[in-house]
């Protein structure tokens, strides 16, 4: 039996928790597993934007994604958890969406918790990394922390609609954002129709 792909998706404390939680899903119905990575602010957020009861972390997730979901949750601090080393085969990592903090802390190797730290071994390892960035205005500094990560080899796929496809609901458009970050990573979906797709109404 051929052994499913195993990513990485990390949720941070920016608006869009959505985001991260549709593309979760869009993961585990095409057969990956899920190794799920979700900071202090990021549960803030999913309670505050999804209604998320986080009191009980686990069943949130449970309930969220199903009993038999092929996932693992790490705690953010676990240092010593099987994703903190690159002899640990993983096809890669998201972060959707990516906080300017967790953006920062990669940027500059702090590894000060379980989510910088994997994003380093994927960087170490040459693997893929994707950061979702959710933040406007952006300043200088933000600005100064992508270019230097692109510079690396990470790809940045900011949270930015388009509306070519022409959605008619919030759905559509998160699935357009979370449909090109699979696009990146070469992972199958029909989350959106493609520009010049026959298909297209």
């Amino acid at each position: 039996m051929k052994q499913m792909d195993r990513w990485i998706v990390g949720i941070t404390g920016a608006s869009g928790a959505i985001y991260g939680v549709r593309l979760v899903q869009s993961l585990l119905d095409a057969g990956h597993f899920v190794h799920l990575l979700i900071t202090e602010a990021g549960w803030r957020v999913l309670k505050e934007e999804l209604d998320w009861k986080v009191t009980k972390r686990q069943e949130a997730i449970e309930q969220a994604f199903g009993q038999d979901a092929a996932i693992q949750m790490h705690p953010i601090a676990d240092i010593g958890a099987s994703i903190a080393s690159g002899s640990f085969r993983v096809k890669g990592m998201i972060i959707m969406p990516c906080s300017m903090g967790t953006l920062s802390s990669i940027a500059h190797g702090a590894s000060d918790n379980l989510m910088a730290r994997a994003a380093d071994v994927m960087m170490k390892e040459g693997r893929p990394l994707v950061l979702v960035p959710r933040e406007t205005p952006m300043h200088a500094i933000h600005l100064e922390n992508m270019l230097k990560l692109s510079n690396m080899g990470v790809k940045l796929i900011p949270a930015m609609p388009a509306f070519y496809h022409k959605p008619k609901t919030l759905d559509d458009i998160v699935n357009f954002l979370v449909g090109k970050v699979l696009d990146s990573l070469n992972i199958e979906h029909e989350l959106f129709t493609r520009w010049g797709d026959p298909n297209e109404s």
